[in-house]
């Protein structure tokens, strides 16, 4: 059977890399982002048939309800990868202190990154008790910023990625009577524009130093992690966190 998959933030970046690993496979993806034309540009992108994109701001509850409903048009979905995600910058293109930060940034970069995936986990939860699916799957993001404190990120980004790991873990323990898992995967160092948007040009060396494996990981390192998770081989896995990051953290 065909799985269905929304990914959120999927148009670009690692969205994308998601987006067309899991296409190969022969899952049916929707990409929700936030412009409704990129999303349908980079769903005709996939491979595979039955893809589509779709408009959803994952801030707001009417948009992640419409959203849903849109996903579901042909069918229940299998899972949800919550990607969508935003990295803030000051003027001069460096994190902002703390003693700096105003309370837009932070309230925008927890609204995004915290708010959405619990807004877009609670209707996929929803939806799945009163239309239950086999092998249902939740796959969040984190980020190894939360498990350093970071080095460029900010704190109201550090901040929201560990709020991240500890509603996945609420998540996993509330859906797993519902044969739902939950899981975290945190990227490291990932070819994709929220790095650009930290490293300055020519700066990609340097970083690469920095982690064991010695390369700056690309999204099809993350795809790996993701397709695992959403498979039936992981259905004794829920409440984890998967690091992906060449090693650059070592629990």
């Amino acid at each position: 059977m065909t799985r269905r998959i929304l990914i959120t933030g999927g148009a670009r970046g690692i969205g994308l890399g998601i987006a067309a690993r899991l296409a190969a496979s022969g899952d049916s993806i929707v990409i929700a982002d936030l412009d409704a034309e990129q999303a349908q540009t980079a769903a005709a992108t996939l491979p595979g048939q039955g893809h589509i994109g779709i408009a959803m701001d994952v801030r707001h509850e009417t948009d992640v309800t419409a959203g849903f409903d849109a996903a579901e048009a042909d069918g229940p979905l299998t899972a949800v990868v919550c990607n969508a995600g935003i990295l803030l910058f000051g003027p001069d293109g460096d994190r902002t202190p703390i003693i700096d930060m105003d309370m837009d940034d932070w309230q925008r970069t927890h609204t995004v990154n915290l708010t959405g995936t619990f807004l877009t986990i609670r209707e996929f939860l929803r939806r799945r008790k009163s239309n239950p699916v086999s092998n249902a799957r939740i796959v969040t993001f984190t980020s190894s910023a939360a498990q350093l404190g970071g080095f460029r990120s900010s704190a109201s980004y550090i901040s929201s990625k560990s709020g991240v790991i500890g509603l996945t873990k609420a998540t996993a323990r509330e859906a797993a009577p519902m044969g739902i898992t939950c899981n975290a995967v945190a990227p490291g160092l990932i070819d994709a524009p929220m790095l650009r948007l930290s490293l300055a040009e020519g700066d990609e060396a340097a970083a690469a130093s920095n982690i064991p494996l010695g390369r700056i990981g690309q999204p099809q390192d993350v795809a790996a992690a993701v397709e695992y998770l959403i498979s039936k081989d992981a259905s004794y896995v829920t409440g984890g966190v998967i690091d992906v990051n060449g090693g650059y953290r070592m629990q």
